[in-house]
């Protein structure tokens, strides 16, 4: 019996030294971040150098730009969401071809999004024109959509 729960101890040990050093990685990798918090999801850790996920806007600027009535593209996005993940290198170079400043909000990270700005699904893309919202895409689009989606946004403004 002795035996039983030393050996019990010891696997005990090991799983919460495991949680410590995966908390503390994460921790350590999450230093400087964009998105200004101490601790991130993993999904987000894993896009921090990824050339798609740069042009991060926080909830703070969101709500500057809105209560100023300024106009702005705001693409919500989870890591989580795979459909997210297929959209992604899609969307945001789409938007960079057609001179389209896209502001990527990530919901994962600050999920009051979801009901601050009544997101329903993710991926999404959100136009605000004076502050207002003035059109909303919703769903997985191809290519050739999301050429659509910027042109009615460029030619909006």
């Amino acid at each position: 019996m002795k035996k039983v729960i030393i050996f019990g101890s010891v696997i005990v040990l090991l799983f919460v030294a495991i949680a410590f050093l995966t908390s503390y990685q994460n921790q350590q990798q999450a230093e400087g971040n964009p998105f200004e918090k101490d601790r991130l999801h993993s999904e987000t850790i894993d896009q921090l150098d990824d050339p798609h996920y740069q042009n991060i806007i926080l909830p703070e600027e969101l709500d500057e730009k809105l209560a100023n009535e300024e106009d702005v593209t705001v693409y919500f996005y989870s890591g989580q969401c795979e459909f997210c993940n297929e959209a992604t290198p899609i969307l945001v170079p789409k938007a960079e071809e057609m001179d389209v400043d896209l502001k990527l909000y990530n919901i994962l990270e600050f999920d009051q999004g979801w009901n601050d700005y009544n997101i329903e699904a993710t991926p999404s893309i959100v136009h605000y024109e004076n502050g207002e919202e003035a059109a909303r895409y919703e769903g997985l689009f191809d290519e050739e959509t999301y050429g659509q989606i910027f042109q009615q946004i460029s030619d909006s403004e």
